[in-house]
């Protein structure tokens, strides 16, 4: 993942359906995340948004096997 993705792990999604999720921003904080919702549910009051924590920014990569010496 991007050293970008690391600084900003909160993400504001646009919900469509159960399985359809827009990415909209990426956050520092929580709390700014959840500003922005509330700023957008006054402009868009008709869509539903959440707030996730991207886990997968902070997953360290796995490591490549060496191969045995004989």
């Amino acid at each position: 993942m991007k050293y970008q993705a690391q600084l900003t792990p909160w993400i504001v999604y646009q919900v469509e359906s159960e399985s359809l999720r827009n990415p909209i921003n990426r956050f520092r904080r929580r709390n700014d995340a959840d500003a922005y919702i509330k700023a957008l549910q006054n402009t868009k009051p008709q869509c539903n948004f959440t707030v996730a924590f991207d886990s997968e920014s902070f997953a360290r990569p796995a490591k490549a096997v060496e191969p045995a010496l004989a």
